[in-house]
């Protein structure tokens, strides 16, 4: 599906609304005479930008199927040009394609900032609500859940340190085999098991070098996430936990995550390691209790897996476990769904998160799409609230939410918890309020400085180029991170 745009302006919100109304079409917005490369193909819409006014129409149907919308100077960047183009473009397609969109014309990530910062500056629940919707054409349902996450994070956040204090990420890339739908740079353990050491030898350098760095900082939450960390056998475990022990002040800790993620990565021996070195929340990470869904995404465990896992990661004396899930996955019904909600509350953990598919280019599930078609390929509001009410059921409650790009069913994350076993990280990790330290492959620093402005410093995603050039990541950091530069 082509899209011209008589100028450079805005093409990423364009490309953006127009594939959440065309899921399951390839967009391209670009500009004749400045693209390099058009397609050959006749275009669907135009955007055009004039000095007092923009213009939309689909092509070739003429003036029944186009508006446009006034305003000064808006064949240049400013706010009110944005805003005016994100308004008219969703207007006009929700109006020709007789389809609302859950979160209306919000394309972000962090829907609940907005909700936040609206509260912040003073605005009542239902005005921020108002505000949501009116502003941003997001649903009445979806505005209320923001506001509903928004007063959540608020409190359960109230006492981090964000000026003095700071979060910790180690990331472990290795994983027993790649997901279909995963497109995140993880490297399959059978032909990388014997350079794990040598993964965790660089990775020692970058954390005895970095943790000067933050020496007079309050260290608040730590998470160790991949890949899948249980990869590692337990002394290699043992010896990434007593590191941190030795180069960071772990007494002031809130919560200590690590994702233990596969079924089938999980076993006494390591559960015992972590336990001892204090680990307070781990997740056993199903995605789904469908054996044929499981086998379809690439998945070498079992349900009876899943159900071994938690029982000893609860026998190992967790009692804050969370577990995932994804919603849409090819070939599923709102039936597997029941079953798989009926098979997680038999199981009670002590928080789910939902995910909603995102088809992500990068990952095989795009090339199984283009091989069986997008029809299988469909999450619903039914599906959705059943993830809700099942969590409703366990006592818990929405308490982080996310979205990302080609969500099915435009819909979003949720994470669910009950009363004190929220995933502290997970909000600040959405919220960007506090600098967040990040080692290993793949990972990315995010320093807050005062006002608000955030850096960062990002490790290259190759785990051999991470081995060969662990000096220039932790150069990095003393730049970012150093004296003379320190953020809040």
């Amino acid at each position: 599906m082509l899209i011209t745009v008589n100028l450079d302006l805005y093409r990423y919100e364009i490309h953006s609304l127009v594939k959440a109304f065309y899921p399951e079409e390839n967009v391209r917005a670009v500009v004749p005479g400045l693209s390099k490369k058009i397609p050959e193909e006749t275009p669907f819409m135009e955007v055009a930008f004039e000095r007092d006014r923009i213009r939309v129409r689909i092509l070739p149907e003429g003036p029944e199927a186009s508006a446009e919308g006034s305003g000064p100077a808006m064949n240049e960047k400013s706010r009110e040009c944005k805003t005016l183009l994100k308004h008219l473009l969703y207007d006009f397609l929700a109006s020709y394609t007789g389809r609302d969109l859950p979160w209306g014309e919000l394309i972000g990530i962090r829907p609940t900032k907005i909700a936040m910062q609206k509260l912040l500056d003073g605005a009542g629940e239902e005005e921020t609500v108002s505000f949501l919707m009116e502003e941003h054409r997001v649903s009445r349902e979806k505005a209320d859940l923001a506001v509903d996450i928004a007063l959540r994070e608020k409190r359960i956040l109230s006492g981090i340190h964000y000026e003095d204090g700071y979060s910790l990420y180690i990331g472990i890339p290795f994983c027993p085999t790649t997901c279909l739908y995963c497109s995140f740079t993880s490297f399959p353990l059978a032909a990388w098991r014997d350079r794990v050491d040598a993964y965790l030898d660089a990775l020692e350098k970058e954390i005895r070098s970095t943790a000067s760095l933050m020496k007079e900082k309050i260290l608040d939450t730590v998470y160790i996430g991949g890949g899948t960390p249980t990869t590692l056998e337990p002394a290699q475990m043992d010896r990434l936990l007593g590191l941190l022990e030795e180069c960071f002040p772990m007494d002031r800790v809130r919560e200590f995550t690590v994702e233990a993620g596969r079924p089938d990565s999980i076993t006494p021996e390591k559960l015992a390691v972590m336990k001892a070195h204090g680990v307070s929340r781990i997740s056993v990470n199903p995605q789904t209790m469908k054996e044929e869904s499981l086998r379809l995404i690439g998945r070498r465990h079992t349900v009876e897996d899943t159900v071994r896992a938690f029982g000893m990661a609860r026998e190992a004396g967790f009692d804050n476990i969370n577990m995932d899930i994804i919603l849409g996955l090819p070939e599923e019904t709102g039936e597997d769904v029941e079953e798989t909600i009926r098979a997680i509350r038999a199981l009670s953990p002590d928080s789910l998160t939902v995910h909603s598919l995102a088809v992500k280019r990068a990952s095989r599930l795009q090339q199984w799409i283009e091989k069986n078609g997008f029809s299988s390929i469909r999450n619903t509001d039914e599906c959705m609230k059943t993830a809700a009410e099942g969590a409703a059921a366990m006592g818990m409650v929405p308490y982080y939410l996310y979205r990302q790009k080609n969500m099915s069913g435009n819909f979003e994350n949720v994470g669910y918890a009950r009363e004190g076993c929220f995933g502290i990280y997970n909000i600040l990790i959405m919220e960007e309020k506090q600098t967040i330290l990040a080692l290993g492959a793949g990972s990315i620093t995010k320093a807050v400085f005062p006002g608000g402005r955030i850096e960062r410093s990002d490790n290259c995603k190759d785990v051999a180029t991470y081995l060969e050039t662990v000096d220039e990541m932790i150069a990095r950091k003393h730049r970012l991170l150093g004296k003379g530069n320190q953020p809040v």
